[in-house]
């Protein structure tokens, strides 16, 4: 998803500036370690995806700055020293160590998804390509499943999202994380070619449009039958058309649509709004989809676009099967697939929900590539420790926690319920079968009570050090452990849309060490 603009310089200024501060007072060097966190769930929901990990220790595996990108910096700093910029031609990603939560793996606010040790500078400038490669990509992840959990898990969802997206990278990166995240197909055919994402498309309303009643006779093309016989559809469609009495739909339209059969025979697919859905679009399909069966063919379906999608769709299934329950040679025709493509998003799938609807295809397009409801996840990175010492930010809801930390996933079958502790790194895990107390992540006094029956650590290394390697390259492979993650498993609230229920809770030794910090930091303010 890299458009070519991923490397050093994609960074803000004052990360050149703070690296230039802990430079001239010698402490480029002194250990640090840094963690990516979020404080509220995206959506109004419990849970994020964790995305863009992939490409970001791509960006630390290259990290260099070139000859441009100095000269650049010398110009627009000319106060810095210039064995400053000696220093950044030379810095290198050689004794930076990450740890990680998978790409795809389902999170929860005030988690450390990403901790990154190294020297304090040279971590202090991988910040803003991280939360950039990272930040979009976990919104998409968590758009897309959660336009699949609202539709349902037999729904078709296609992205359609090219033209909306935020430019040729956005789109890319739309497309890439959307497949990730649950849906079944694109229309970018690009990223169909590099990512091996499934490639679906129909035809415009322009496409119907360009054809006149004139054209009609213009379409009698033949088609060949699966069996090698040659076949009129044109002479076909027009014999059902009488036979029918249809003789009043859209002339222009029948010819799109007899045009797009027999240049797709296999994968017809029609757009019947353009004109009038019920009087005209609908009844074509009908007749070329006949004739396409009389040929050995089977029509895969029509396309709404407009007007009340949910009446609409059961409106044209009721005459799909009309028409095969006439004359069972035609029952293909009752099982087409509906597809609906007007501004779809997570509120108008519950309410066509409720309404018992009969689409099984939905093309989302600009709220599921531009995150519409909600444009930024808000990842943060903060400082955890430095030379050792646990350091946190106290600032009431934008609070902290101090000290490098692991993840520890919970799970106890009985309840059902999966809940996070989040743990020093060196201190032992629970007890399995053992009722324990935690805390909240959020107040340190509130008390939250669990058994587990089972463990997960969920931070593993992702570069640097021992048994570093990467964890996903492809979308298929973060699609198939996101979907791991939810089979037979409540890990997301039932409720897309929050709940009461604790996701994430702190270990007593943790809590400790926050309340120690917060004793030490404050009284240091009020006693300066």
């Amino acid at each position: 998803m890299d458009g070519g603009y991923v490397r050093a310089a994609l960074t803000d200024a004052y990360q050149i500036t703070m690296a230039y501060g802990h430079w001239k007072h010698g402490r480029a060097e002194e250990k640090s370690a840094f963690e990516v966190i979020f404080r509220r769930g995206p959506f109004g929901g419990p849970f994020a995806v964790f995305a863009g990990l992939e490409d970001f220790l791509e960006f630390v595996g290259k990290f260099a700055f070139n000859d441009g990108d100095l000269a650049f910096l010398m110009k627009n700093y000319p106060e810095m020293d210039r064995s400053f910029f000696d220093w950044l031609r030379n810095v290198d990603t050689s004794r930076v160590v990450i740890r990680s939560v998978k790409e795809g793996t389902v999170v929860f606010p005030m988690e450390p998804l990403v901790t990154v040790e190294g020297p304090l500078a040279v971590v202090q400038l991988l910040e803003t390509a991280l939360l950039n490669l990272t930040n979009f990509a976990s919104l998409v992840c968590t758009n897309a499943l959660r336009h699949r959990i609202v539709a349902g898990p037999k729904a078709n969802l296609v992205e359609f999202g090219l033209r909306r997206a935020q430019g040729p990278d956005g789109a890319m990166t739309a497309s890439f994380y959307s497949y990730a995240g649950g849906v079944d197909a694109t229309s970018n055919v690009l990223a169909s070619e590099l990512y091996g994402i499934p490639l679906r498309g129909t035809h415009s309303h322009s496409y119907v449009q360009s054809y006149s009643g004139e054209d009609l006779a213009k379409v009698n093309g033949n088609i060949k039958t699966p069996c090698g016989e040659s076949r009129s559809l044109l002479a076909t469609t027009l014999e059902h058309r009488r036979r029918l009495g249809w003789m009043e739909t859209n002339h222009g339209e029948l010819a799109a649509f007899v045009s797009y059969a027999q240049a797709f025979p296999t994968g017809f697919l029609a757009l019947v709004d353009t004109y009038n859905t019920l009087g005209s679009g609908i009844l074509n399909f009908i007749m070329v989809g006949m004739a396409l069966v009389d040929a050995g063919y089977s029509p895969v379906g029509v396309r709404l676009d407009s007007g009340d999608l949910a009446e609409l769709s059961i409106l044209v299934r009721e005459k799909l099967k009309a028409v095969a329950a006439e004359d069972p040679r035609y029952e293909k025709l009752a099982r087409c697939t509906i597809m609906a493509s007007d501004n779809i998003n997570e509120e108008s799938l519950l309410e066509m929900n409720e309404r018992h609807h009969e689409i099984n295809s939905f093309g989302i397009g600009t709220n599921l590539v531009t995150c519409q409801a909600q444009p930024a996840l808000g990842l943060v990175f903060k400082l955890v420790e430095i030379n050792d010492r646990p350091r946190m930010k106290i600032s009431g809801r934008k609070s902290t926690l101090p000290c490098k930390k692991s993840i520890i996933r919970m799970y106890n079958s009985s309840i059902p319920k999966v809940l996070d502790l989040i743990v020093l790194c060196d201190q032992p895990l629970p007890r399995l079968g053992k009722e324990s107390t935690f805390y909240s992540p959020t107040d340190l006094n509130e008390k939250i009570m669990f058994t587990p029956e089972s463990l997960e650590p969920l931070l593993s290394v992702s570069y640097g050090g021992t048994g570093s390697g990467r964890s996903f390259e492809t979308a298929e492979e973060t699609r198939s452990w996101l979907r791991s993650q939810l089979e037979g498993s409540d890990i997301i609230s039932k409720s897309i849309n929050g709940s009461s229920e604790p996701h994430v809770a702190l270990s007593s030794e943790l809590r400790e060490v926050a309340l120690q910090v917060m004793k030490q930091e404050l009284g240091t303010a009020i006693q300066g």
